[in-house]
């Protein structure tokens, strides 16, 4: 069953589109806090997001440039606005198609479909990202984004947050992250680590994430 995330401010179109959705047999799930965009998406991993333009807060292109840095997941534009700039701003932004309302319920469920079996026939677009407290790791691109901050990693920086964040809140040992970072018969050694973990929060600091890694005196790091 696809998952389609439905991005409505209004409360009754809202529950017409995921009653529609349920009838087509998808699961609709309905954003409520509509600050926390994102973080619905990554809890939810839907196949479709449906995104209405004018929302509470940031609207709806906003939230699709924020999307669009993790995810290629289709975007279907709903909106009550049909100006020719709108549409060429939700295309530009990353939409990949756009409704105008009042909505011919017949006409999204057709678009749905159709933009489904082009997306999923040949591509997978399953998420790949791992979140903690609002920092996003992209495991596609070994890139961490925080707000408006996109963080380049190395290949050892990267395994070392991925371990973290997979275990955020349990102490890691030192031998079992350098475990981790064993490759081509090369042994990360001990100091080798430390210098990592240093440029690591280093980089982590400047997109004010300074106290995220956590040292426990003669066990390891944990994430915070």
């Amino acid at each position: 069953m696809f998952t389609i995330l439905v991005v409505e401010d209004d409360p009754t179109m809202k529950e017409i589109i995921v009653g529609a959705l349920e009838k087509w047999h998808f699961e609709g799930i309905a954003a409520i806090d509509f600050d926390h965009i994102l973080q619905t998406f990554i809890d939810s991993k839907p196949q479709l997001v449906l995104l209405d333009i004018n929302l509470p807060a940031f609207d709806g292109y906003f939230w699709c440039r924020k999307l669009r840095e993790i995810s290629k997941v289709p975007i279907i534009f709903i909106s009550s606005r049909d100006t020719r700039m709108d549409k060429i701003m939700a295309m530009n932004m990353g939409g990949d198609d756009f409704i105008q309302k009042p909505i011919d319920m017949d006409i999204l469920m057709a678009k749905i479909n159709a933009l489904l079996r082009r997306t999923y026939s040949y591509l997978d677009h399953e998420l790949q990202v791992v979140e903690h407290r609002g920092a996003v790791l992209n495991l596609k691109d070994s890139r961490l984004i925080y707000d408006d901050c996109q963080i380049d990693l190395t290949k050892n920086e990267f395994r070392i947050l991925y371990m973290l964040m997979t275990h955020a809140g349990e102490v890691l040992s030192r031998d079992k992250i350098m475990r981790a970072l064993w490759e081509d018969e090369s042994f990360v050694d001990d100091n080798t680590l430390t210098v990592n973990v240093v440029r690591l929060r280093k980089k982590l600091a400047e997109a004010g994430l300074e106290s995220r890694i956590k040292t426990k005196k003669g066990q390891g790091y944990f994430l915070e």
